[in-house]
């Protein structure tokens, strides 16, 4: 583990001495907005999703948060005013070559913050019709991207996906704990056939989050032609309940970091 964190740290200061190097240009794109369309699912079914698209991309991200799902309200800047870490990050997503698409909450209530729902066959139809949607839109790799029980969802679409739709997958502070319905570690991981990065911070003390449970993960990845744990450092401001975005768990104080990393990542997948 520790050679692990030797290596974030380095991959952490790469990073960050590149952004000072680029000055402003990475947050040029930042002045984006994206637009809100509505996915036909199920039937009579439909799902939101927020979309960014960009002529110079080289992957669309689909980004599943976590909770019960969606990304907020749109604020008065025109971007999803959710907290959840991936949503909060959206304009630091769209700086870097992506498209990004923020799933919403399906117009029927599923309820997403049961994981038994987020690995069902309901949200496995929306998600296909989500994806087949993007593909429509961009015929770039798919690369999935779930934080916290939004991991549940990523990680079954990887493994639900007999469409091939999808060029990768990206954990980020994964559901672990053996006790809740789909955790990660209990769906059938070695049917992921795609590059997967599991990204997690050391400090995360959410008690279905704990640092030392990933390799359960990461171990079961047998299929997965690349694959990576990243165990990350740093941050400040912890707050609140460690189980939310604004504790370690959604990387408090480094959340672009954390972005640019995975960033990188997705562009070089690296073992």
């Amino acid at each position: 583990m520790s050679a692990i964190r030797q290596l974030s740290r380095l991959l952490c200061a790469v990073v960050l001495l590149a952004l000072m190097l680029a000055g402003n240009s990475l947050h040029a794109q930042e002045d984006r907005v994206g637009e809100v369309r509505r996915v036909a699912t199920r039937d009579g079914v439909t799902v939101p999703v927020y979309a960014i698209w960009r002529s110079d991309a080289v992957a669309t991200v689909v980004l599943f948060s976590g909770g019960a799902g969606g990304y907020g309200k749109i604020g008065d800047d025109g971007w999803p005013a959710g907290g959840n870490f991936l949503i909060r990050t959206g304009k630091r997503w769209a700086s870097h070559p992506f498209n990004v698409v923020m799933v919403g909450r399906a117009t029927d209530g599923i309820d997403l913050a049961n994981g038994a729902v987020r690995i069902g066959e309901k949200h496995a139809a929306d998600n296909v019709a989500i994806f087949s949607a993007i593909k429509q839109q961009s015929p770039l790799p798919i690369w999935v991207v779930g934080t916290s029980m939004g991991t549940i969802s990523a990680a079954a679409a990887a493994i639900q996906d007999n469409e091939k739709l999808i060029a990768g997958v990206v954990l980020t502070s994964s559901i672990v704990a053996y006790k809740i319905a789909g955790a990660v570690p209990r769906q059938d991981l070695e049917k992921i056939r795609v590059p997967t990065l599991v990204f997690h911070h050391e400090d995360d003390a959410c008690w279905a989050c704990r640092p030392y449970e990933v390799k359960n993960v990461i171990s079961q990845l047998k299929n997965a032609p690349i694959k990576k744990l990243l165990l990350v450092s740093g941050g400040s401001g912890a707050t609140g309940d460690p189980c939310e975005p604004s504790h370690y768990h959604g990387y408090a104080g480094m959340q672009n970091a954390a972005v640019d990393l995975i960033a990188a990542w997705i562009i070089k997948p690296v073992e």
